[in-house]
């Protein structure tokens, strides 16, 4: 520590270049070993983050490559071009702590909070414990979701129809709803598409309707409206018998459907080797989900229900009109589906000319009866003659999944979280639903991909704690002091519980890479501060000597303390620096802050209640373990961080 000194005084130490280098070299040591592990460790901390597949995995692997490849960067300069850089600004004279305003009223509020703390000791680890309790229910009773739904400034509404309807019906109902759409102030456009589109990719049946909705600007809509009170108003509108409504948004039904198959949040499917039977079973667990609470857009993906003209060809009147099979059903195909008779040529292009009957003469049962076929020797007769037709029941489409015929109950969640909804929906399946022997369920959407997520990072995570533990024992060359670094890790928890349930937050993919980023800043916060504390007991042990007959109890607060307070502000710069960072995304708003929010929600709170502890417990753990150390050996474990 410089002393004192006044402007016009020479109240200073001069120092000569070599003396300087030396003091710069002695601290540069002093510190750098634990900066380097502590980068190390927060690298070893975003191992899960790179275990993620599927979405999350998409998601989050580009955030934690350019963390990790920024902190390798980090580490190696920490060692390399710091203690250089330092050397050529560090001239001059230098003024004491003391001399800032700042670190003065930081430590004049610290120093006697810390020595009521070590009076109290019970008292303050048991508040410590007691916060750490009672996060412990607020997590477990958090909401579970897969991630945080983005919000794409847009509704894509899915409602189903029956599957035996007509185009022209469909037609009428994609209208009337386009038109109730347009009429909701928020609705900037509207765009509507029945059936299937030109595509192989797209195997969208006539019954399913896609509108996508894009809404105006939130500075445009009423006062008080959310897109939540927009899509139940619009869904009041909408109640038309015979339709189903569904609502999601344009890209992440796309990542469902491609990805899991199913178009809603959540899909229990069906497996079998019969349609009637899947079918019947679907009914069943459709009846079962009906009132669960969150559960909304039901609906069934139907397996029969679709109408298919049959015609069953008369042999023995064949022979008596003289025709054949070929015959019967050429006239089938170009009265009905049409044959081409031309080509035109336009330029380059080329179009092929069908021909079959009209609309009116084919709109109905008994206009297909009377379709004329020409006979040989016995002139036109109707092609009932010849052929019994009739309509019957099939499957729309058959869908298929590893060799098993395969039907889906699907529906949205609104107004619950994910995993507590589907949570209850599997309860009630697994006590009601009994299914014959070769059928079974099997659950799909939003919810496998959380329960996936969920797996890797509960395999994964005590293999990182054991990782950081190693990485802090070879700081410290001490298991005891690598503990002591280590246990900051469940108090970072409770900041970022509390920071998580208040602000109504579930948990999510999101959240739990937020806290694993915690986890790296609350042990480096922690490593910074036990260095300073060992810095500490190193200079009691040159002053008093290493000697429980020489050091008092007293000797130990006052070096604890002194290591603690007099260097406060490095570890309240650590803190800031996370925190300037982190608090400006709360207030960030547009497309992506509604996914970024739960990342540094639990980094926030964490980072406040990890650095109350590593300033006021940490100290005090560190003081039993050196009086106990004292007590039992006569002498005290010093324990030199250097390379």
């Amino acid at each position: 520590m410089w002393p004192n000194f006044k402007k016009g005084t020479n109240d200073y130490v001069r120092l000569s270049n070599t003396e300087r280098l030396e003091i710069i070299e002695r601290s540069c040591k002093q510190v750098s070993r634990g900066v380097f592990y502590s980068t190390i460790i927060i690298i070893a901390s975003f191992l899960p983050v790179f275990l993620l597949t599927g979405q999350e995995g998409k998601l989050f692997h580009p955030l934690a490559y350019t963390k990790t490849f920024i902190l390798i960067i980090d580490a190696l300069l920490v060692v390399t071009l710091a203690p250089v850089t330092i050397s050529f600004f560090m001239k001059g004279r230098f003024k004491d702590d003391t001399h800032n305003p700042i670190n003065r009223l930081l430590e004049r509020v610290y120093e006697p909070v810390i020595r009521a703390c070590m009076r109290n000791r019970k008292i303050t680890l048991g508040i410590n414990v007691l916060a750490l309790l009672i996060s412990i229910p607020l997590l477990l009773n958090m909401g579970r979701e897969f991630f945080p739904p983005l919000d794409e400034q847009s509704v894509l509404f899915m409602p189903v129809t029956l599957p035996d309807i007509s185009n022209t019906e469909a037609k009428r109902i994609l209208q009337v709803q386009d038109k109730i759409i347009s009429m909701q102030p928020e609705v900037a456009k509207v765009l509507g598409k029945a059936g299937r589109a030109s595509t192989a990719t797209d195997n969208s049946p006539i019954s399913m309707i896609e509108t996508i909705i894009m809404l105006k600007p939130k500075d445009q809509w009423r006062p008080g409206m959310t897109k939540k009170k927009i899509i139940e108003e619009l869904d009041r509108k909408l109640q038309i018998p015979g339709v189903v409504n569904g609502w999601t948004q344009p890209i992440i039904n796309r990542i469902n459907m491609l990805s899991t198959g199913i178009r809603t949040d959540v899909g229990v499917k069906v497996y079998g080797q019969n349609l009637d039977t899947i079918s019947a079973a679907s009914e069943k667990v459709s009846s079962l989900l009906k009132g669960i609470p969150g559960v909304n857009d039901l609906y069934v993906e139907p397996v029969t229900g679709g109408k298919y003209l049959t015609m069953d060809i008369k042999r023995e009147a064949l022979g008596r009109f003289g025709l054949s099979v070929d015959d019967v059903n050429t006239v089938v195909e170009s009265a009905i589906g049409g044959a081409p008779v031309a080509t035109t040529v336009e330029g380059r292009r080329r179009f092929s000319v069908n021909v079959r009957l009209a609309q009116d003469f084919r709109n109905s049962l008994e206009s297909f009866k009377r379709i004329p076929v020409q006979t040989a020797t016995m002139g036109s007769i109707p092609l009932s003659e010849v052929a019994d037709i009739r309509f019957e029941d099939g499957p729309p489409m058959i869908n298929s999944e590893n060799a098993l015929l395969r039907g889906a109950v699907m529906f949205n969640v609104r107004g619950r979280d994910l995993g507590n909804t589907v949570d209850e929906a599997i309860k009630r399946l697994n006590a009601s639903l009994s299914l014959p022997k070769g059928y079974y369920i099997e659950w799909s959407g939003q919810y496998e991909n959380l329960i996936r997520g969920q797996k890797t990072l509960l395999l994964i995570l005590p293999v990182v704690l054991i990782i950081i533990f190693l990485a802090l024992y070879l700081a410290f060359k001490s298991a005891r002091e690598a503990f002591l670094s280590l246990i900051t890790i469940p108090f970072a928890l409770i900041g970022g519980v509390f920071m998580v349930y208040f602000y109504g937050v579930n948990l999510s993919i999101a959240v739990a890479v937020g806290f694993i980023a915690l986890f790296g800043i609350a042990v480096e916060t922690g490593v910074v501060m036990v260095i300073y504390l060992n810095d500490a007991m190193r200079q009691l042990v040159e002053v008093k000597g290493n000697s429980k007959d020489s050091i008092t109890r007293d000797d130990l607060r006052e070096y604890v303390i002194h290591g603690a307070a007099k260097r406060l502000r490095p570890k309240i710069m650590t803190v800031s620096v996370a925190l300037f960072g982190l608090i400006p995304v709360l207030w960030s708003t547009g497309v992506g802050s509604d996914v970024m929010q739960p990342i540094v929600l639990p980094m926030i709170g964490g980072v406040l209640t990890s650095s109350t502890h590593i300033l006021l417990v940490t100290p005090l753990i560190f003081l039993m373990t050196k009086e106990y150390e004292l007590k039992k050996f006569g002498k005290l474990e010093v324990y030199d961080v250097k390379h």
